[in-house]
């Protein structure tokens, strides 16, 4: 059988050490670097012919630099003869650009599918994509892992009084990962009704359910400039809330986030370590890091052993 070989982008290495050390192996010997006319340059230091190469990128940072650095990656080992290439991207690039809402936009998150595999990439692992609809613009298998596992053994442990707290989503299109979790914890749901004047601007807010002499727990897949889950968690604390936190999956925190949630009124606001946090929490103390790495680790495992992994859907490897 074909040996495992895990190589690593420059977006999130902390990740991909993680990854490896939980795997028992050694990161694979690879060179990003740049030309002075900023194109990206790859060079892959060892030989990869007849194996199963895994290459961890995250959508992070310097985006668009990361994406071609993992396209490049991808087409090196391929070339190179490598067995099969799966893509372990945590947060995937450009998936809020997955529709047509008005006329002439893009729906980059396709574009994005369609470079991946013609760069030669034989798998895809992501986790909680922004839409799971994402998976249908791809023709190779996707794995779209959750964070759900995690979150429910977070909130169990750390918030002492979570039998008495309600599940909030900032907006419509997270209902259905909140009443998941809110039906897990045998605990009450809450949504809150937004509407836009234009992107990543928020006109006003209903909240739709009691969140009065409660924990509220606001869940989202991702936090980006955190305008929404800001003004969420002002409304919930004038509904009565007792205290709010929040949970995402990915803490993209661009702009003004970071002093948006420091005058904000969290207890706390936990992501995942999908994208390098460090940088953040040394001008945050609410920032929170839920480790995911065992989850991506276990399903490279069971990738590779041809086993199942929707025993990852709902529970947290040990």
């Amino acid at each position: 059988m074909p040996s495992i070989k895990i190589f690593s982008g420059s977006s999130h290495q902390d990740l991909s050490q993680k990854i490896a050390e939980r795997l028992g192996l050694e990161l694979g010997k690879v060179v990003t670097k740049k030309f002075s006319n900023q194109e990206t340059c790859v060079e892959i230091d060892e030989s990869v012919r007849g194996e199963d190469v895994y290459i961890v990128q995250s959508g992070c940072g310097e985006i668009n630099d990361s994406l071609m650095e993992l396209l490049i990656m991808i087409n090196a080992c391929k070339i190179a003869s490598a067995s099969q290439v799966t893509a372990v991207i945590p947060c995937f690039p450009y998936a809020r650009q997955d529709k047509k809402d008005k006329s002439r936009a893009p729906i980059s998150a396709k574009l994005v599918a369609n470079m991946l595999s013609i760069a030669g990439a034989d798998h895809i692992i992501t986790m909680d994509l922004h839409a799971s609809q994402i998976q249908g613009f791809f023709d190779i298998p996707v794995d779209n892992l959750y964070a759900e596992p995690t979150v429910l053994k977070w909130i169990r442990e750390n918030i002492s009084e979570w039998k008495n707290c309600t599940i909030v989503s900032p907006d419509a299109g997270g209902a259905k990962r909140v009443t998941s979790i809110a039906d897990q914890l045998n605990v009450d749901f809450a949504l809150i009704h937004k509407e836009r004047k234009k992107a990543n601007e928020v006109d006003c807010m209903v909240l739709v359910g009691d969140v009065n002499d409660r924990v509220a727990i606001l869940v989202d897949d991702m936090a980006d400039t955190c305008g929404t889950i800001c003004l969420a968690a002002d409304k919930l604390l004038s509904a009565g809330a007792t205290r709010v936190y929040a949970i995402l999956t990915h803490g993209i925190f661009s702009g003004p986030a970071i002093s948006r949630i420091n005058t904000a009124c969290f207890e706390a606001v936990v992501v995942t370590n999908t994208i390098p946090q460090e940088d953040k929490m040394k001008h945050c103390s609410k920032i929170r890091v839920i480790d995911i790495s065992m989850i991506l680790a276990e399903a490279i495992r069971r990738t590779h052993n041809g086993e199942s992994v929707s025993y990852l859907f709902s529970h947290v490897p040990l």
